[in-house]
Parts: C-alpha cells; structure tokens; sequence
C-alpha cells in the first residue's frame, strides 16, 4: 500500500462547490443569494457539480489534472463541514449520478477527483444525533457521541454544549470513534466513495480523531478498493506520526504555506530563514511522503493569497512561482489565479466570477505558464532538489530540481525577493551544465552562457524570478 504514483505529477485545484459555478438553476434554494453576494455564514449562491462539469474544459486549459473538493455531502451550511448523510450529494450540489457523470467526464481529460471527509463529528441533522436529541438516554445511538447530560442543549450560544464538538460549536457533534458501529458507519462511507470512482479522500482534522488505530483502518478500506487512491490529512504543523502505513500519504502542507507567505507576501523572513524553512521540510518525512504533500498558498480556512502579498502582484508571483517549482504537489484554491481576493473566513470563499473582463489576465495567463512548464519537465514533479545560493543581503534564493533517468532536464529557479535589481553569477553546482551552454530562462526566454560552473550575469529586476533550462 505504497504512496499512489501519480501524485507526484499532480497540479491540484480546491473547489468550494457553492462558489465555483451554477449549471443547475433548477436545484437552487428558493431564498438564494445572488451570485457574488459578500459571502457570508448562511446561506447558498448555487455553486453546484454541473457547474464543475460545465467548467472542465477551464480547468484542463489551465493545466491542473487533480480536483480536491470541499465537502459535497448532504448538510446545513454553504460549507457542508456539518454532514448529515454520508452517503448522499447534496441535493444542492446535484445527486449521484451528477457525480458519476462528473467522474467520467474529468477522468476523461484525466483529472482526478479526491473528496473531502469530515469524520470527527456531524452535524445536528444526523440521524444518530437527532434519535439522540428526541430520545435523550433511551437512543439507541447514544453511544455513537459523547453525551454528558440531558436535556442536549443543542441551540443559541448558552450555556455551554452538555456534549463534546468541535471547538464548542453546538452545531459540530463529535463522534465517538470508540464505538464499533460509527466506526463502522464511516468507513462504510469511506469504501462507498472510493467504489463510486473517487480518486482519494482529503481527511477533515484527523488529529482531532486520536486514534491511530482507527486511521489504520481507513487506510486499509480505501486502498482495498483502489490501491492508487490518495490519502491526505488535514494538519497544520510538521509532525512525521502523520505519514506512513498507518495513516496518510501526504499531509496539507500548511509549513510550506506559512513559510512562502511571510518570504515572499509579508517579507517577515530572511533569505537564510526561508532557506533554512522550506529546506528543512524536505528532511522530516521519508521521501515518497514529501513528494506526495499537498502545498497550498490559499484554502477555504486562510486568508486569500494575493491579500497575504498585500495586493502585490509581483509578490503573489514569486510565490506561485515557489508553489509550482517545489517539492509536492502545488493546489490552486479557486480564484486564486484570476486574482480574487478575501480575507478569513467566510470572506476567502467568494464566488468566482465568469465575466473574463474582470479578471487578472497578467496573473492568470503568469499561473497558466507556471503549469505548462511544471508539467512539461519532470524534473520539476519528480527531480531532487538542491539548494545553490542564498544571501540575506541581495534577496536572491535559487536551487537546483534534477531527474536522474533525464540527465538533460535539470533547472535552476532563481528569486530575486528584494526591490532592487540585482546582478549576479549563480553557481550551477550538479546541473551538469557544461561551460560555453546557453541557459534561457523558461519564463521570459532571456538567456546566459554558462561558464565554469556558473551562470553568469544574471540579472534580475526586484521581485522577479526565472526558472533556467539548457534543454
């Protein structure tokens, strides 16, 4: 049960289903929000799964080839973290045979598709909580929470939850993993989905499940389906308990997030401290788990990224420019690459808007290259990676990405985080580059000669990169 082959070759794309696109007037609610209505905590805009169907050939234009969904489930809110049946699309977002149709039509232009599950607690709706709700000690699902009195004080904001949930939201039940039928229950969900054709499962707040035992298991259904199918789990610090046979593939690399956004969105690191950051990443996990991360720049829980840069393009760049040329697999949060904006949630989960005239060309047609030239060099996807320069005081970073069985595809991606031109010789240690080589640089097609080792002359106008090829 080895970490799935593909993903290291995947470029993903977050969808927030309510805000990516209405293809099905037909299942909005009646009391819908306009479509780009300041997102709040309630209420639909009609984001569905036609939509996305409708919007494949988007998504394949652009080059991503991996879909992670935020949850499609039958629920109460826009954000569907409060599931009520496990085994149902929500009849807002479609039904099964939507899915299917989805499936096919994405697997056809080869995209993959991983779904989100939310398995350390429900919502009020779900079934087992609401018997418990009607029948207080006499439930038969009484075991499937953690009760600690009755009557449930279930709703408004006091006094404090007589039951354990999340983060003390009423509206977030916790499951007790404990008991053999909820275990049962999920893992049933867990196997139904991937039989349906779902390609992998992002895993909702797993450390909240303490229960090594428990995410054995889930790893153990999921691969006896489709042993290619991409376990993911939802933590937010480096900790190597995560990965491996009895738990996940990869984890939301939310480090490499942090350490991207201060470099280049905040400037709050040096050179030699993001150096250090991002190449320590590198070493906490073994090495088929590092190449199957999950590297966002923005999700449904953060700040969107382009606000992170402080509205600078330039910033956003250099940082996609990271995204896409690093270790792991880069996902796009939607919107993200037509420059739209949002701070925390719910405001990060905007509608996108179709009217191109009101997208960011630069910035789209910047991030549709960034995917072009990652899915054209393997070394980029697959290739080891080795630090060349840093120095804290002219701003510029660079490393190396090398394909041992394609010896002529190395690159050297080269930042200049400052905001000053710079002009430097850049050694190209173990490029195999050899003296009197014209390196052009993939982006703007510029080129250098190479000369003992380096390549020289390089000279970068601030907040710019280049990623250099021989080939």
């Amino acid at each position: 049960m080895s970490v799935p082959d593909w993903v290291q070759d995947a470029i993903f794309y977050q969808i927030f289903p309510d805000r990516f696109a209405n293809g099905d007037p037909a299942n909005d609610p009646f009391n819908i929000q306009p479509w780009g209505t300041p997102p709040q905590l309630r209420g639909f805009q009609g984001g569905d799964l036609e939509g996305v169907i409708q919007k494949l050939d988007y998504l394949h234009d652009l080059g991503v080839n991996a879909i992670y969904f935020n949850p499609v489930f039958q629920a109460a809110s826009n954000h569907r973290y409060d599931t009520y049946d496990y085994f149902k699309i929500d009849p807002k977002l479609g039904d099964l045979s939507t899915f299917k149709r989805l499936l096919k039509l994405a697997h056809g232009l080869g995209i993959r598709v991983i779904l989100d599950g939310v398995f350390n607690h429900c919502g009020r709706g779900f079934f087992a909580f609401h018997d418990v709700l009607e029948n207080e000690a006499a439930s038969p699902y009484l075991k499937w929470f953690h009760i600690k009195g009755f009557p449930l004080n279930a709703f408004g904001d006091e006094p404090p939850p007589n039951y354990e949930c999340w983060w003390q939201n009423k509206s977030l039940p916790k499951f007790n993993i404990g008991e053999p039928q909820v275990r049962k229950y999920l893992l049933d969900a867990a196997r139904y989905w991937i039989e349906q054709g779902a390609d992998g499962w992002r895993m909702d707040v797993p450390n909240e499940i303490d229960d090594d035992d428990f995410w054995a298991e889930f790893r153990s259904v999921v691969k006896s389906i489709n042993p290619h199918a991409y376990t993911l789990g939802e933590i937010w610090d480096v900790n190597p308990r995560w990965v491996g046979e009895r738990s996940f593939d990869g984890l939301m690399n939310y480090p490499f997030r942090t350490a991207a956004i201060d470099f280049f969105g905040r400037n709050s690191l040096s050179v030699s401290q993001f150096s250090n950051t991002v190449e320590h990443l590198l070493t906490v996990y073994p090495r088929e788990h590092i190449y199957a991360q999950f590297n966002p720049l923005g999700s449904h829980d953060t700040e969107r990224t382009l606000m992170m840069c402080g509205g600078d393009l330039a910033r956003m760049k250099l940082a996609l420019l990271f995204q896409l040329t690093y270790v792991g697999a880069p996902s796009i949060y939607y919107g993200d690459e037509i420059g739209l904006t949002g701070g925390k949630d719910p405001d990060c989960r905007r509608a996108f808007t179709w009217d191109e005239a009101s997208w960011n060309a630069d910035l789209h047609g910047f991030v549709k290259s960034l995917v072009a030239i990652r899915k054209a060099h393997p070394a980029l996807r697959r290739g080891e990676h080795r630090p060349l320069y840093h120095h804290d005081r002219d701003g510029l970073y660079a490393f190396l990405r090398k394909h041992d069985q394609h010896e002529r595809d190395a690159l050297i991606v080269v930042f200049n985080n400052s905001d000053g031109t710079v002009i430097r010789n850049i050694p190209a240690t173990h490029s195999g580059w050899p003296s009197g080589a014209w390196a052009r640089d993939l982006l703007s097609g510029k080129k250098f000669v190479v000369e003992n080792h380096f390549v020289t002359n390089l000279r970068l106008s601030p907040r710019t990169g280049m990623i250099l090829s021989t080939q």
